[in-house]
């Protein structure tokens, strides 16, 4: 599926990153290592280490991943790109000082938990969780993302599923959106911003 998508003329969800992740960035410290986690065609990344960040990116379609290295080289920064699922990784123990999650509700609840802890093993402690998502009415929405209400995200949701965390930015609200053909109009949003406990590494508040 993701394959054939990403094989269109252009790139389905556009090449600017989530607003949320423009907003939220500033979180960052600069020179962090960062994974970018379903990273399609590299918006996520590429931003990213536009900003001065070591990125590490994976996707499971290796159509999007070419797109995501030409749009890296485009813009004169460098991205360790990996193809890779999400449903079988391996995840290295405390790699990372942020792991960036965006859109990735193909999940379902089962296998998504596993993903949620795989994140949680690879973030350092005192490192930073970025998720952005769908909430439940987007289905109703129809506006971009599976139609299954549970592969959606509750704030109550991601509180439960990580939990120790200090919780520096949760918002649950409706925007408008324009981000090419896969995301586009009125949605239903979660954000969820929160540092795993255990260490500090002077993240910007």
């Amino acid at each position: 599926m993701w394959n054939e998508r990403y094989a269109q003329p252009g790139f389905h969800f556009g090449t600017d990153p989530a607003a949320f992740l423009k907003a939220q960035a500033h979180r960052l410290s600069p020179g962090s290592t960062e994974m970018a986690e379903a990273d399609g065609e590299g918006r996520k990344s590429v931003y990213l280490a536009a900003l001065g960040h070591r990125v590490t990116a994976m996707d499971a379609s290796p159509v999007g991943i070419e797109k995501a290295r030409g749009l890296a080289e485009e813009a004169g920064v460098e991205v360790e790109y990996q193809v890779a699922d999400l449903y079988a990784m391996a995840w290295q123990a405390e790699a990372y000082d942020a792991v960036v999650g965006i859109f990735f509700q193909f999940a379902p609840p089962t296998e998504r938990a596993e993903i949620f802890r795989g994140m949680d093993q690879t973030l350092k402690p005192g490192g930073m969780l970025l998720i952005h998502g769908y909430a439940p009415r987007q289905v109703d929405y129809g506006t971009g993302g599976p139609p299954w209400v549970e592969h959606m995200y509750t704030l109550d949701l991601l509180h439960d599923a990580f939990p120790g965390y200090e919780v520096v930015h949760a918002r649950d609200y409706d925007a408008e959106i324009q981000e090419g053909r896969g995301h586009s109009g009125v949605s239903g949003l979660i954000d969820f911003v929160a540092r795993k406990g255990g260490g500090w590494r002077g993240w910007r508040w």
